[in-house]
């Protein structure tokens, strides 16, 4: 994906709030030129703008933001204003307001509040997207189109309903194949027809987990289809790549059936930074986020929003201190970004986001901190121009999958209220971002062609054509691991027979898995393993290895010490390991994947990096190598590098690296 010979560098820009002062837009064009922005973001939210009446279009100020951003060289994202309906819309068509889970019909209020099933509102959406799309489509200043904002929600209405149960009968064909697919002879929830199904609610439904899982795989189906809708608009006059932002780890849709009908994925960045025990652990998250977003497409993507100084919708929101702004737009860079972009450009007045952080505040001059540090920025990314096109080559990807998280969610035990899908995820990823070795974060549909490492955690949802190429990755020559609870349902959530990891996998990984002991939240098992002394809390899997398979860590507690808690089982030309608990700290982690590391010869990028940096590496089509130093820690780091570095900003050569607290540097070789 490259949209520009430039790193992106822009964001959120709502005009149509100064619409009264135009004066200030020529201000705007000022400033930005002075930050060296060279795109902006416009349109969303603009509704009731462009269209204040039924029929009444209004395209002024669009009109004059595209002239002015043409002369002023900033591209324009346009974005289709969907996200937030007009008033006299839902005035006059109530169909298009969302109901409930519990049957209750929403008023008017908020933004995502719309119903995607609804034949009026998508007819709306499609007129005013095709007046844009006729009108700026083939512009010089469009650069991509911004479809909707941060999807999200649900609806319950009867228009729903109706589709929910197409869809069921498009996926199962009888309703004698959904019986069975349900296990609805459980409580004698046997449906007669597709036309009885409910969706689940918490005033009726919510124990039939086949249920929920597909209701889930509508809402996202039904979402992504309300997005064709708008693409096929925006497309009738424009062929300008489309996009729309993601929201990270959300779990309210399957981003990856979502990302599909689009042309590259982008995503909105709020972390957490200045925690008072440091650093580390955000930008650890973050990073596993942005190979994530970047693993959707497996091409790079657009950081769409971050802010350049503070949120104010999270409990605390705490100002970002000098030179995070610019280690955190570095970082997104670092995993695949081709772009730096806020939100927002200037402060609202009033409102909701009057308070949150921007470029511009409500002071209106470029003599602040936060303009300084950005305009800095934009100065050095006009001068990290060389790294556009080059992206990052893993040889390790990790399964996640939302269907997988959904499932576990519903599962009645273990831990109840939060089974930590994520988080495990985390725990195998952080040795490998410790390492400076980059991981792909893939589905398990997705081919596993050219990695060396696959790793699953908590993969529990597993049909047979997954597991069979699991088993065909290993017998190949690759090495997997996985985790507790393993392959003990299909992709319908019903427990495979015969023993877990089901569907064939208990050859491959020479087990069965018999038993899962679930902990305390205080209690910790001690584990013995790859000649070191460990600790075990939340989940221990009891197993039963089959006569060939090599165990490499045991309990030493509870009444299944002495059995194994650790395995390798050589399948084929590769190897398949399990680990049987959950670690407690990390350090089994850490000590685990770096021997694999050396086993499979996964290197470092440099021999030594310190505590608190991360270093991640792209690489161009002429095998031109870009090293991101990155230190997210409070006190300053050397690294020694070698020869043949030099800094990309400067072309300076450089033997030694040293970090300030919250420093930075990219480096060509």
């Amino acid at each position: 994906m490259k949209l520009s010979d430039k790193i992106i560098f822009g964001g959120d820009y709502n005009p149509e709030q100064w619409r009264e002062t135009p004066e200030i837009w020529d201000e705007d064009m000022r400033l930005m030129r002075l930050a060296r922005w060279n795109e902006a973001t416009v349109g969303v939210f603009s509704f009731a703008e462009l269209e204040p009446e039924e029929g009444v279009f209004d395209f002024s100020v669009t009109d004059a933001i595209f002239e002015k951003a043409e002369k002023n060289g900033v591209k324009i994202i346009l974005s289709t204003p969907s996200g937030a309906m007009p008033r006299w819309m839902a005035e006059k068509y109530p169909e298009i307001l969302r109901t409930l889970e519990d049957r209750r019909k929403a008023v008017y209020g908020r933004r995502e509040n719309h119903c995607y099933t609804s034949p009026v509102y998508r007819e709306k959406v499609a007129e005013i997207d095709r007046k844009l799309s006729e009108r700026y489509g083939r512009h010089p200043a469009l650069l991509a189109w911004h479809i909707s904002n941060e999807f999200n929600g649900e609806c319950h209405c009867p228009l729903c309903r109706e589709a929910f149960c197409a869809f069921l009968e498009k996926k199962y064909g009888t309703i004698d194949r959904l019986n069975a697919e349900w296990w609805t002879r459980f409580w004698s929830h046997r449906a007669n027809s597709f036309s009885e199904i409910e969706p689940p609610s918490s005033i009726g439904e919510t124990c039939v987990h086949g249920l929920t899982l597909d209701w889930k795989r509508f809402v996202t189906a039904q979402t992504a289809d309300f997005a064709r809708v708008e693409i096929e608009a925006v497309r009738a006059f424009s062929d300008r790549p489309v996009t729309t932002n993601l929201m990270g780890f959300y779990t309210g849709l399957d981003y990856r059936e979502l990302s599909r009908p689009f042309d590259f994925v982008s995503w909105d960045n709020y972390p957490d930074w200045g925690k008072p025990e440091g650093d580390e652990g955000t930008a650890a998250w973050i990073a596993l986020t942005h190979d994530l977003m970047r693993s959707m497409k497996r091409e790079n993507f657009l950081l769409m929003e971050s802010t350049p100084s503070h949120t104010n919708w999270k409990d605390i929101n705490k100002l970002y201190r000098p030179g995070m702004m610019r280690l955190a737009s570095l970082q997104a860079l670092a995993h695949g970004s081709e772009s730096v972009q806020y939100f927002q450009w200037r402060k609202s007045r009033g409102s909701s986001e009057k308070m949150h952080g921007a470029v511009v505040d409500h002071y209106g001059r470029e003599d602040t901190r936060v303009f300084s540090e950005v305009a800095a920025l934009g100065e050095e990314l006009e001068r990290l121009s060389p790294l556009v096109g080059s992206t990052l080559r893993p040889r390790v990807a990790m399964i996640y999958d939302w269907d997988n998280v959904w499932a576990l969610q519903d599962l009645q035990g273990m831990q109840k209220k939060n089974k930590q899908v994520a988080s495990t995820l985390l725990r195998q990823y952080l040795p490998f971002w410790r390492a400076g070795i980059s991981c792909d974060i893939i589905g398990r549909r997705e081919s596993f062609e050219g990695y060396s490492l696959l790793v699953a955690p908590m993969t529990y949802l597993c049909e047979e054509e997954t597991a069979k190429r699991l088993a065909g990755f290993v017998r190949e020559g690759g090495t997997l691991v996985a985790t507790y609870t393993l392959a003990q349902t299909n992709e319908n959530d019903l427990c495979h027979l015969g023993g877990f990891p089901g569907a064939g996998l208990c050859e491959v990984f020479g087990l069965r898995a018999e038993e899962l002991d679930t902990l305390y939240p205080e209690e910790r098992v001690e584990i013995s393993a790859l000649g070191g002394s460990y600790r075990a809390k939340d989940y221990c899997e009891v197993l039963k290895p089959h006569a060939d398979t090599e165990i490499l860590g045991e309990y030493r507690g509870e009444f299944y010490a002495g059995t194994p808690c650790l395995t390798a089982h050589a399948y084929g030309k590769g190897k398949a390991y399990y680990i049987a608990f959950r670690d407690a700290d990390g350090a089994f982690s850490e000590a685990f994947y770096r021997r694999l590391m050396r086993e499979l010869s996964l290197e470092s990028p440099l021999p030594e990096i310190p505590d608190g940096v991360s270093v991640q590496v792209r690489e161009n089509e002429k095998g031109e190598k870009f090293f991101f130093l990155l230190n997210f820690s409070r006190k300053e780091k050397r690294l020694s590098l070698g020869e043949g570095f030099t800094l990309l900003r400067t072309g300076e050569p450089l033997a030694e690296a040293v970090l300030p607290p919250y420093g930075a540097e990219v480096l060509r070789k």
